[in-house]
């Protein structure tokens, strides 16, 4: 039996097949890091958010969307994840969703993408230059093709309304302003 191609070949590079790929959140990590009293680096991760990917036979017309549950933040410290909550910062109660949705990854090199998404926090949409690779195409245990990306983004908490901090006595603010997210994704191909 002929072993089964799970990439194509588009202008020199190997990618996923064309189709409807949803996220997989149990695979899948959406981190952020802020700066905290201007030196350490504090890291929370979203634990509830679904969506998916479109690969299109042109992957320059592939798209993403995705829905984030704005109180799945977890920083490991739960009374730092509260105030995260309330209107200080995302305001979950009246905002409960983040979203990101964009189209047309542009090809930089290799195996690396970019694409401009729209991201909207606190009914503030913004676009933002997200860069990503393609780190793979495998079938899993039961048969399923799965993608897998890696990528990261910035983006200035204040543009999207999150203002909330606090002067210190020494200098500097408790909370920086810009904000970095990494998200290591894996997206199952849906059986059509």
């Amino acid at each position: 039996m002929a072993e089964q191609t799970l990439t194509r070949t588009w202008q020199g590079l190997e990618i996923p097949p064309a189709g409807t790929y949803d996220i997989d959140p149990a695979h899948t990590d959406l981190e952020v890091i802020a700066r905290h009293m201007m030196f350490a680096k504090v890291r929370g991760r979203f634990e509830e958010f679904s969506g998916h990917l479109v690969v299109g036979d042109d992957p320059t017309t592939s798209s993403i969307e995705m829905e984030v549950k704005a109180a799945s933040i977890n920083t490991s410290e739960g009374q730092r994840d509260e105030h995260l909550r309330s209107d200080d910062f995302l305001n979950t109660e009246q905002y409960p969703n983040i979203t990101i949705k964009g189209s047309d990854p542009e090809h930089v090199s290799g195996q690396d993408y970019r694409i401009t998404v729209d991201v909207t926090i606190r009914d503030v949409t913004k676009p933002v230059e997200v860069t990503f690779s393609l780190e793979g195409v495998t079938k899993d245990p039961w048969g399923n093709t799965r993608a897998f990306f890696s990528g990261a983004f910035t983006i200035d908490r204040e543009a999207f309304g999150v203002t909330w901090n606090q002067a210190m006595e020494t200098g500097g603010v408790m909370v920086g302003k810009e904000l970095k997210a990494e998200v290591e994704l894996q997206a199952v191909l849906r059986q059509e």
